[in-house]
Order: structure tokens, then C-alpha cells, then sequence
């Protein structure tokens, strides 16, 4: 089994530049309505938020509209 990247909002977006801490936030604090929790990609452990990076990646493929 392989353990998953899981990355706080602040390590992602450090990581990741193209996604800013304000944008991701928005996007968990919309997660239910968006697709983002039923694609398994946050995970809530108490108060903080972890990304598992691989399911992110997956839905932002996925959810995203094609123009």
C-alpha cells in the first residue's frame, strides 16, 4: 500500500504556486457542493485540513470544464 502526500493548505500552495492559499480555501470551504470531499482528496483530521495531493490532481482533471 502506498502511503499518500498529504500537504497542509500552506505546504501546498508552497509547493504548488499556481494554487494560492485563498483559493484553495475557498475550494474546501466549498467541497461538499464542488466535488472536492467526494473525491476523497481533503482530509479532515480535527481542526486542520490535509490535501491528499494525487486525489486533488485526479478531481482538478476531472471537475475541470473543457473551453
Amino acid at each position: 500500500m502506498e502511503i499518500p502526500s498529504l500537504l497542509t493548505v500552506s505546504q501546498f500552495s508552497i509547493k504548488h504556486p499556481a494554487f494560492p492559499e485563498g483559493g484553495l480555501r475557498y475550494r474546501i470551504f466549498h467541497a461538499d457542493s464542488n466535488g472536492l470531499a467526494e473525491s476523497g482528496a481533503i482530509i479532515r483530521n480535527g481542526r486542520r485540513v490535509l490535501i491528499d495531493e494525487q486525489r486533488f490532481f485526479d478531481w482538478l482533471r476531472t471537475s475541470q470544464r473543457v473551453v
